[in-house]
């Protein structure tokens, strides 16, 4: 059974920054590709970033790029994201994610992520 739960959520003002975690259950998490997607009130879940099994490529959209860095650590089973210079824009609930399947690299599609997490709201003030 694989359990996503996120944290790091909360209210900051404009430019201001937040750090998200992701703890997961699971033995085999550094065979996971993980990601992060964000849903504002009235709008479809939209991605945000992606790291591969490794760690060594990310892929970001191109909204946060030069602002948010994903990353994870294999011996925490924990994948962040740090959210710099936050604008109101980035106002939403923030999920991740889990792919298994490993014939999946990174990947921006929803349909091919198995497992998510419940969600952390994060609010940017102006």
């Amino acid at each position: 059974q694989v359990q996503l739960v996120e944290s790091g959520g909360g209210l900051v003002q404009t430019g201001g920054s937040l750090r998200l975690s992701c703890a997961a259950s699971g033995r085999t998490f550094s065979t996971w590709v993980m990601g992060w997607f964000r849903q504002a009130p009235g709008k479809e879940r939209e991605f945000v970033a992606t790291i591969s099994r490794t760690g060594r490529y990310t892929h970001y959209t191109d909204s946060v790029k030069g602002r948010f860095t994903i990353s994870r650590d294999d011996a925490k089973n924990t994948v962040f994201l740090q959210m710099n210079s936050l604008k109101p824009e980035d106002t939403a609930v923030y999920y991740c994610a889990a792919v298994l399947s490993p014939r999946t690299a990174l990947t921006t599609r929803i349909d091919e992520y198995n497992y998510w997490g419940q969600g952390t709201q994060v609010t940017v003030s102006s």
